[in-house]
């Protein structure tokens, strides 16, 4: 089955590019992987290109994703060979997961990027058939690609779609981090999530770490991967390499 242009990607006809955000492994003090985000061609937010995504073109907007983040990141994959790259997708621009992925598999080819450090990450905010989304998943494996959800405990599938299919990554929303080393409900919710995370043999991120004091409860919690300003803001179409702090453990450090 052939997805209407697969092999150009034309139909988004807006210009925009790429900003990069640094993941890292606080246990290893490295960098884990940059996440691709949508940014105007000058750097402008990305809702001002977002809002040009309709039904009709966010096929051509998707594949044109994938290929501008590998593009840029071509010459990651030589200077950080063991870092990886995060490119979030869209399920519903997706039409048949091994027809649609040829030209992310054409890029990744020319430009030398491994497949095994890219990672798919999907946002449980788009109402997705889990049908449809599990084939996605399952297809991309297969390839060698690592699958993440996004805004894990913000969205439409949840523990269901987890019971069906463990990614090799799960986000933690934003909103059940901000604020953790003070809130006590929080630190319950997100660490009883890390470790039914370890238990499927996931790794849990949490993203959206804006203080010390949050890092350094979610260190007392045993998460690694951290993605936020407390580490580092998106660079335009750069890979920053942020000052990674160095964290102490101190159990129960929420009462």
């Amino acid at each position: 089955m052939a997805c209407h242009g697969c092999r150009d990607a034309k139909g988004f006809e807006s210009t925009f590019s790429m900003a990069f955000q640094p993941i890292v492994d606080m246990s290893r003090q490295s960098i884990f992987a940059y996440e691709a985000l949508v940014r105007g061609a000058k750097g402008e937010g990305a809702a001002t290109i977002l809002s040009q995504v309709t039904a009709e073109n966010r096929y051509a907007f998707d594949q044109q994703c994938r290929i501008k983040a590998l593009e840029y990141a071509a010459d990651l994959s030589r200077r950080q060979p063991e870092t990886h790259l995060s490119i979030n997708f869209m399920p519903n621009a997706v039409y048949e997961p091994r027809a649609c992925i040829r030209l992310t598999l054409a890029t990744a080819e020319r430009v030398g990027f491994p497949l095994d450090r890219i990672i798919f990450e999907f946002t449980e905010n788009e109402a997705v058939d889990t049908g449809h989304l599990l084939s996605i998943l399952e297809t991309y494996q297969s390839i060698g690609f690592k699958t993440a959800i996004d805004d894990f405990g913000a969205g439409h599938s949840g523990l269901n779609l987890l019971a069906k299919f463990q990614p090799d990554i799960v986000k933690l929303d934003m909103d059940l981090v901000r604020g953790i080393d003070r809130d006590r409900a929080r630190h319950l919710v997100v660490r009883h999530t890390v470790n039914m995370l370890k238990d499927f043999g996931i790794l849990p991120l949490c993203e959206g770490v804006e203080t010390m004091s949050e890092l350094e409860t979610l260190a007392d919690i045993g998460v690694d991967l951290i993605q936020g300003y407390a580490i580092a803001r998106p660079a335009f179409e750069a890979f920053e390499q942020p000052d990674i702090p160095i964290i102490s453990k101190k159990a129960n450090r929420v009462a």
